[in-house]
């Protein structure tokens, strides 16, 4: 299976260079925008949530949070597809 495992890693880099350029936007993404890119970028690198839920007064880390599990199930590939673009 080293074809899978080569295409993996190359999807991988891809992503990581097009989350580098995301960075580097002229103009600031809206609050929903920096929402998705969060989402699938922690989707896309670690999978599923795997913290706990944040509590009621840390309001910008429960909405991340909330944002993350809201693709729970979906692969890192599908991820990095649905937000980058990458095949």
């Amino acid at each position: 299976n080293w074809s899978l495992h080569a295409s993996a890693t190359m999807a991988q880099a891809e992503f990581e260079k097009a989350a580098e350029e995301v960075k580097k936007l002229k103009t600031q993404p809206t609050d929903q925008e920096m929402l998705d890119i969060y989402s699938h970028s922690k989707q896309a690198t670690v999978g599923d949530v795997n913290t706990d839920h944040r509590g009621m007064l840390d309001f910008k880390g429960k909405v991340k949070w909330d944002a993350w599990n809201s693709l729970k199930g979906m692969s890192k590939e599908d991820a990095m597809k649905e937000k980058y673009g990458m095949q």
